[in-house]
């Protein structure tokens, strides 16, 4: 007995022993870290972000400096809130820093990163990114849709509850109050974190989404957003079965250029284009194109509101600029007056506003690694397994203490990379 409790005690030691060797070695290829306030187990830092996230990060960093490494669950973070740090990780290392973040929310509505702005930074992405921008985002294209936009613009002054086609044919149906639903809850799952993704490791942030149903809320979600792009492609097929290619072709929309390209793929041609691949597409459309100009009209509208002063103003510029008579604003129009810009003269009323407006209210930007390392230069230092996420916050007052961002060549491809553009006057 007391041989065995020798003997046990002899690994307990050695085993205490090389760990804590290890540990040495990690803090030596570490010491460049950030500083970091104290974590708690498992959870880390997780109950120092209790209440709105951003306030509690800018606390966090009038502390401890506009860059603190923090540890959400077993996810290292790294939180950046001055300009020159964010410029090192948004410009000096952009090639590195261009990928999204990986995560159950991402993976799932983006169809397996089978779309364009959630897919990794690679050969996919670039040939994706030019069979898009050539075929659906040339100026030809986009003029071919005037016609889609004004008559949506008309239907929308005139309040007209529909989104120019009918949905209820063959019992489906999706009104516009649900498709706007469906969008706001699309835009926060995709900015959201589940147990998995803060637990990536042994599965305890499986065990805890499965007991609390963490993936429910993406998977409702997914399954309705997926009905709604099936409906639409199925309803392009069948008109194009019924009218043929040539009718699609001149009432064509970007589902029908989508499809169009499915079926002008060659054998030979590296990228092939999938069903999941034009549903993954049409959800960035669906966020990029409407929530983003949704989102910026809504505020834009707010600030005017709360300015009746300088409402009245923008008021007064159009009517002066295009008359009393005209009834509506063409797009025309817009590119007339914004034209004065362009051409040295006085800048519009309303295009300065859109500008202090831009800069009042700041959106978020989510970034993942590449596969690319960069050549020189530094990268943070950092090795876990894990990844690493960093938050960046500008903040509009000026940085008491500047930490430089000291990294180390060839971690880069095992971190995961979050970027967060906070307002402080919210």
């Amino acid at each position: 007995m007391a041989i065995f409790f020798l003997c046990f005690s002899c690994v307990l030691l050695l085993v205490s022993f090389v760990f804590f060797l290890r540990k040495i070695k990690e803090n030596k290829r570490c010491s460049n870290l950030p500083p970091n306030p104290p974590r708690l187990p498992i959870i880390g830092n997780l109950h120092q972000l209790a209440g709105l996230p951003h306030r509690c990060i800018h606390h966090l960093s009038i502390k401890y400096g506009p860059v603190v490494l923090l540890h959400l669950g077993s996810v290292p973070t790294v939180v950046i809130s001055s300009s020159e740090a964010a410029e090192q990780v948004l410009k000096l290392h952009d090639l590195v820093c261009c990928s999204r973040p990986k995560t159950v929310a991402t993976g799932k509505l983006s169809y397996g990163f089978k779309d364009i702005g959630l897919a990794q930074y690679g050969e996919y992405w670039r040939e994706m990114r030019k069979l898009v921008v050539i075929e659906l985002f040339s100026l030809k294209k986009v003029r071919s849709f005037r016609k889609i936009r004004e008559e949506e613009v008309g239907l929308m002054v005139k309040k007209v509850v529909a989104l120019g086609q009918n949905f209820n044919e063959s019992g489906f149906f999706i009104g516009k109050g649900r498709l706007e639903e469906l969008l706001n809850e699309l835009v926060l799952v995709l900015g959201g974190f589940t147990c998995s993704d803060l637990f990536p490791c042994g599965g305890l942030g499986r065990f805890l989404d499965w007991l609390f149903g963490g993936h429910n809320r993406i998977n409702k979600v997914f399954e309705e957003l997926d009905a709604f792009y099936q409906h639409v492609i199925d309803d392009h097929l069948k008109h194009e079965a019924h009218a043929g290619k040539k009718a699609m072709d001149s009432q064509a929309d970007i589902a029908a250029l989508l499809l169009g390209m499915m079926d002008k793929q060659g054998d030979k041609d590296y990228l092939k284009l999938s069903i999941d691949n034009i549903k993954g597409v049409i959800t960035d459309i669906f966020i990029a194109g409407v929530d983003t100009g949704a989102v910026t009209m809504i505020w834009a509208m707010t600030e005017l509101a709360k300015n009746p002063r300088v409402m009245r103003k923008a008021q007064e510029e159009i009517r002066n600029t295009l008359g009393l008579k005209k009834e509506s604003i063409s797009e025309e129009d817009i590119n007339k007056h914004f034209r004065f810009c362009y051409q040295g003269k006085q800048c519009p009323m309303s295009r300065s506003m859109d500008m202090i407006f831009l800069q009042k209210h700041k959106s978020y930007l989510t970034y993942g690694p590449s596969d690319v390392t960069p050549v020189g230069g530094p990268t943070l230092k950092h090795s876990s397994l894990n990844g690493l996420l960093i938050l960046a916050q500008i903040s509009k007052d000026k940085a008491l203490s500047y930490y430089r961002l000291v990294l180390v060549e060839g971690c880069v491809p095992e971190c995961q990379w979050l970027l967060l553009l906070w307002n402080w006057d919210c």
